[in-house]
């Protein structure tokens, strides 16, 4: 079950719930009791562990190279052709 992280708009209270995807996200405040309680938007955290997967194997290969900075633009961090 996925984890989702909650805060309400009033007290201010952050808290982490365990629930179905399919449940109703939760509105009402544990804490103050109002109906200011929301499903924060956070990074899904997940890693692929075990044999057989390596880090290049999801990897695009057709990503073009990036061009490499002219001599003025390494050396100084401003770029006199671009102005």
């Amino acid at each position: 079950m996925p984890i989702y992280d909650y805060r309400c708009c009033n007290c201010g209270l952050q808290q982490d719930v365990m629930q179905k995807m399919s449940d109703e996200p939760l509105t009402v405040c544990p804490e103050c009791g109002k109906e200011t309680f929301s499903k924060q938007l956070t990074a899904a955290g997940f890693q692929l562990k075990g044999s057989g997967y390596y880090v290049t194997d999801f990897k695009n290969k057709s990503q073009p190279k990036a061009e490499p900075a002219c001599a003025p633009c390494a050396s100084s961090g401003s770029c006199p052709v671009a102005s």
